[in-house]
């Protein structure tokens, strides 16, 4: 009876979600369309050592007379920590660290912003006490230190606080610049694999709050443990040269970090999820500790090797082919659809 229940349930929800629709009105959303208009104002290549410019998952920069880069990501998401402040911090902090892992980037350092309501007001005291202590839990087990910042309270309007924001920046280093990865796709037929797990989860999420108007829940669990993994493991396998993208899945879920790897590159992608959870959680929930990658079908074996020895949970999903972006019959999108919803064309 609970199987009917939830198959209804299921039935109804894909009912009423065009996800082809669905998908174009979140990549040109605010948060996550193009930041280019933005970025382009400012000179990203001064003194000329700007190895990877913004608009990837990190910019990098080179170390000149080494062989060393940094890498420099930002990140921040009020609506977590609206919902869970302390849960909201540490997925800040992961996430950060997530963009430079997926660049070939240890982690090293945190400066950090925090944007708080006036700390009479208990709730917003609350939720600052609660945001430090888990920026505090995260940076504790990614060893980054945070070794500047600034607070920024009294953020309100008409009497009503902002969403308790930290915003942190967080640099990495990359030993030799030859194993610097992007999240573009690069070759037709590089197969799709990706790391670790979904669950039924959408608190919080960009899309229930775009598409359903809905901010509440409680934001995905963190398994800091699982996370490290993660990212340790991705870190070595850039050193190895077995990969020819990676590119963190976070805000928007699944459908936005293959549709942003298809639109860097141009190349379609064809999915075939194997998911036993709603399929609007398998496109648009925002599980932690995942990575989108691709490798080139000859190293393909040699990768799994390292998967399973390292017990890194996986799913092969697809391959890189053709131009449209094709996800199971739920999703099927001409890569330039995608441009120009990105580009808010």
């Amino acid at each position: 009876l609970q199987k009917s229940i939830n198959q209804l349930s299921l039935d109804k929800i894909e009912e009423l979600n065009d996800y082809n629709s669905v998908l174009l009105q979140l990549l040109s959303s605010p948060n996550l369309s193009c930041k280019e208009k933005i970025y382009r104002q400012y000179d990203h290549m001064v003194q000329v050592n700007t190895v990877l410019p913004p608009g990837d998952d990190a910019a990098i920069l080179r170390i000149k007379g080494t062989e060393k880069a940094i890498a420099l990501t930002t990140e921040g998401n009020g609506r977590y920590c609206f919902l869970d402040p302390y849960q909201g911090a540490k997925i800040v902090v992961a996430e950060a660290a997530r963009n430079l892992s997926c660049k070939g980037a240890l982690p090293r350092a945190v400066t950090d912003c925090l944007n708080f309501g006036a700390p009479e007001n208990t709730d917003s005291y609350w939720q600052l006490v609660q945001a430090i202590k888990g920026l505090s839990e995260a940076c504790q087990d990614f060893e980054t230190p945070v070794i500047s910042g600034n607070v920024s309270l009294y953020n309100e309007n008409d009497g009503k606080p902002i969403d308790p924001t930290p915003v942190i920046g967080m640099v990495g280093v990359i030993n030799d610049c030859s194993h610097i990865c992007t999240l573009d796709f690069k070759n037709e037929n590089d197969i799709i694999f990706l790391l670790g797990e979904s669950h039924n989860e959408l608190g919080g999420s960009e899309y229930l709050e775009l598409i359903h108007q809905k901010k509440c829940g409680l934001p995905p669990v963190l398994n800091l443990s699982l996370e490290k993994r993660i990212q340790d493991f991705c870190r070595k396998v850039i050193e190895k040269d077995l990969l020819a993208s990676a590119h963190d899945c976070s805000l928007g879920g699944l459908a936005i970090a293959l549709a942003e790897s298809c639109i860097k590159s141009g190349l379609g992608a064809e999915i075939d999820l194997k998911t036993n959870i709603r399929s609007d959680c398998t496109l648009f929930g925002e599980s932690q500790s995942r990575i989108v990658v691709t490798v080139n079908p000859e190293k393909a074996q040699d990768f799994i090797n390292c998967l399973q020895k390292e017990e890194i949970p996986f799913q092969q999903i697809g391959s890189v082919k053709g131009n449209n972006l094709k996800i199971n019959h739920w999703i099927n999108l001409p890569v330039e659809n995608l441009v120009k919803a990105w580009q808010r064309i």
